[in-house]
């Protein structure tokens, strides 16, 4: 294929044509251009960008390549998608949450790479819970216990999985337009008719800069909202662990224990604030009403039955499923070793190194550092403590769970994943800021 009138559009920083653009995608899809070509294209856009126009194209031509769920009429479609962060389990709550105020949450999510955990690879830590879906097998689940939460796979966004492959080889993963795409087009695939874009940013997030993470939140929500998707993206603060919890299994726990009324309150209200957003782009209610609705599901059992109900869809015994949100660590199990660091004075819980705890226990098996790696779910973090708590001197402040025994250089490190200081005149928040379509307007 003849890529030049693209390249020329991309170096002078006009719109590519328009059928150009579609074919070269539906060429990447169907393997008719070479990688070479591919590749050239890759770089010009991660070197130049490309405009508005281009960027809603490139994604609606990316998500036609491959199947797209259609559902018969009913409840509102919607999901959400986040950036990564440490002990970020949010949709293990939210899709059986919004299932259980009215909403179809047919949710594809990935296994982790890097720092980040991946929602699979929580899931895969519950005995015989199955994540490979086809298109059909979502729908059925969907339309059967009113969520489901899949593996990303090869059926959706074709021209995605090999364009991702390609820029993880060439250098050109950081690029705008290139991550919007991937990311919007598997949404898009899943017919939906409402998202919300949790952006990371801080210190152990994707977006390390506000400015960086605005930027990449007002991309995404420009090409969702140019595919017909109402879209909300919230910044939110990754400059400390999400909750109490850290590693596969762990937030597991964690999240059944949110959804039994108790928990975190601080994953409680990303839950909450992610759910708010979505019932109010697609329910004809207010805020209030919407966070409401959220805060009760959450607390009078009714996501926790969806959750089970979700479970044993996807291919958990239901005895195993019944006893999961009772006594979750009965079948989640126990790392063999647990280690607690307590304070050396009293004081308020003043940071967290939240890279280096999580980059800590990728390296006993957490996460991973090739793709074949294979996860230990019992490996991670609970924190006895959060941002700003007070804790008294010999107070637990945290126990890393692990499998094997530690070393002494790795015990001197664990000591200093928290410091202990003055009270902060601030008390910590999560939401940064919000972006909507009315915000992106040029």
């Amino acid at each position: 294929m003849n890529i030049e009138p693209l390249l020329s559009a991309i170096l002078s920083g006009e719109s590519q044509p328009p059928t150009h653009l579609v074919a070269f995608v539906n060429g990447v899809a169907e393997g008719s251009v070479d990688l070479d070509t591919a590749t050239q294209w890759l770089k010009a856009v991660h070197q130049h960008g490309c405009t508005r126009e281009d960027t809603v194209l490139l994604t609606q031509t990316m998500r036609a390549s491959g199947a797209i769920l259609t559902w018969p009429e009913g409840p509102p479609v919607v999901d959400k998608h986040s950036t990564g962060g440490v002990g970020d389990k949010m949709s293990l709550m939210l899709a059986p949450a919004l299932a259980a105020c009215g909403c179809r949450v047919p949710m594809l999510a990935g296994r982790g790479l890097g720092h980040t955990g991946g929602t699979i690879d929580k899931l895969e830590a519950i005995p015989g819970f199955k994540c490979q879906l086809t298109p059909e097998e979502m729908v059925e689940a969907v339309q059967s216990v009113g969520c489901c939460i899949a593996v990303q796979n090869q059926a959706i966004a074709p021209a995605d999985g090999v364009l991702y492959a390609l820029r993880d080889v060439t250098d050109t993963i950081d690029s705008l337009p290139l991550i919007t795409a991937s990311i919007v087009s598997k949404k898009a695939a899943e017919g939906l008719e409402a998202l919300v874009l949790d952006v990371k940013v801080g210190e152990a997030a994707f977006m390390k800069t506000l400015d960086d993470a605005r930027a990449l939140a007002v991309s995404m929500v420009e090409a969702a909202t140019g595919l017909g998707i109402k879209t909300e993206a919230q910044l939110t603060d990754m400059n400390a662990p999400i909750g109490t919890h850290i590693g596969n299994a762990l937030e597991v726990m964690e999240s059944i224990e949110v959804m039994q009324g108790l928990g975190s309150a601080d994953t409680r209200e990303l839950v909450v604030l992610q759910g708010t957003a979505l019932l109010t782009m697609t329910m004809e209610i207010g805020a209030a009403e919407a966070e409401q609705r959220m805060r009760t599901v959450l607390n009078n059992g009714a996501a926790l039955d969806v959750f089970q109900a979700m479970c044993v869809q996807q291919g958990v015994d239901p005895s195993v499923a019944s006893a999961l949100v009772t006594d979750p660590q009965s079948v989640l199990g126990r790392a063999p070793h647990q280690t607690t660091i307590l304070a050396k004075e009293a004081g308020h819980v003043a940071s967290f190194q939240t890279m280096a705890m999580a980059q800590f226990a990728r390296s006993h098996g957490a996460g991973r550092f090739h793709l074949d790696d294979m996860i230990d779910p019992l490996v991670g973090f609970v924190l006895h403590r959060t941002l700003g708590s007070p804790v008294t001197k010999n107070e637990p402040l945290l126990t890393f769970h692990h499998t094997r025994p530690l070393e002494a250089e790795e015990m001197s490190r664990l000591v200093q994943f928290v410091s202990v200081g003055s009270p902060s005149s601030t008390p910590p928040t999560r939401l940064v800021m919000r972006i909507q379509s009315s915000q992106t307007k040029p």
